[in-house]
């Protein structure tokens, strides 16, 4: 299996270890990425406040790049998912807008956008049967039952007849269930997709702060070690922004947790975290050794 790989600027920089464990991951179940040559920013987060025709420009750049590769399009980042999906769908409304836009592209970029690349979030792409059978035959170490929140946070399932790749977008279960086939024993739980303040962390931190006190007092209340996610800015929140005073839960990428199960030595991703996870795992004998 081969797949076009869209990073997005997060996972270049502040979310760099979902970077390294999402190609890590691929590499050890044998599924190739390529990265898009030439690709740009998709306007996430602030791209649609300044210009509506950025927020759409943007990821159709990046769609353009992909559709000309003929394969599928990874996209680990929630934003960056989003963001393509709903110019998707702006696109495939065939506005005058739209259509001029697609004009503006080809000339840019010698190719016009054919509505044929297929946007693929890392959740559904793990979740896929496939894969999943991948998964399956090259487990190394059982979760052995640790209690784990999965959070989806906003953009993975909204607007759902846009961006939602779960059959139930307000009970999402695909998270769940690959954590389940990694032995771990995810929780039910109140805030599973509830918004974590987002990019307010800059302007707004105290409204970030007390969303970010609700989910992880959610899930510690449901019995969780720790949460997982996969968006870099969901991540990166729940990491630095738990109240103070209080056991803080580590918070994990969902590529980080399957590469453990793989056997795959993440130490190097791990310590880029601010809620040390290191205790943890070795207290469930998940770490490779260095």
């Amino acid at each position: 299996m081969r797949l076009s790989y869209y990073p997005g600027c997060s996972l270049h920089s502040t979310a760099a270890e979902f970077s390294v464990s999402t190609e890590a991951l691929f590499q050890a179940l044998g599924i190739e990425l390529r990265e898009l040559d030439d690709w740009c920013c998709c306007g996430a987060t602030s791209g649609h406040s300044l210009s509506n025709f950025l927020s759409h420009a943007l990821p159709l750049h990046n769609l353009v790049l992909a559709e000309a590769t003929g394969d599928d399009l990874l996209v680990p980042c929630a934003a960056c998912y989003n963001s393509l999906k709903n110019a998707q769908a702006f696109m495939a409304g065939g506005s005058q807008e739209a259509q001029e836009l697609n004009r503006q592209v080809a000339q840019a970029l010698g190719r016009e956008y054919r509505g044929e690349v297929r946007v693929r979030h890392v959740i559904e792409v793990l979740a896929d049967p496939r894969v999943e059978n991948l998964i399956k035959d090259r487990l190394k170490k059982s979760l052995a039952g640790m209690p784990l929140a999965s959070y989806y946070g906003c953009l993975l399932t909204r607007p759902p007849k846009v961006a939602s790749f779960e059959s139930n977008p307000e009970q999402p279960q695909l998270m769940d269930r690959l954590l389940r086939l990694a032995g771990a024993m995810p929780v039910s739980w109140s805030h599973k997709n509830e918004c974590c303040g987002a990019s307010l962390a800059i302007p707004q931190p105290q409204i970030v702060e007390g969303l970010v006190g609700k989910i992880v007092a959610a899930a510690r209340r449901a019995g969780a070690v720790a949460i997982v996610t996969a968006c870099p800015l969901c991540q990166t929140n729940l990491d630095s922004r738990q109240p103070a005073g209080g056991d803080f839960l580590p918070v994990f990428f969902i590529t980080e947790i399957i590469g453990l199960a793989l056997g795959l030595n993440a130490t190097p991703w791990l310590r880029k975290h601010l809620i040390d996870p290191l205790p943890l795992l070795h207290q469930q004998g998940l770490l490779a050794a260095s």
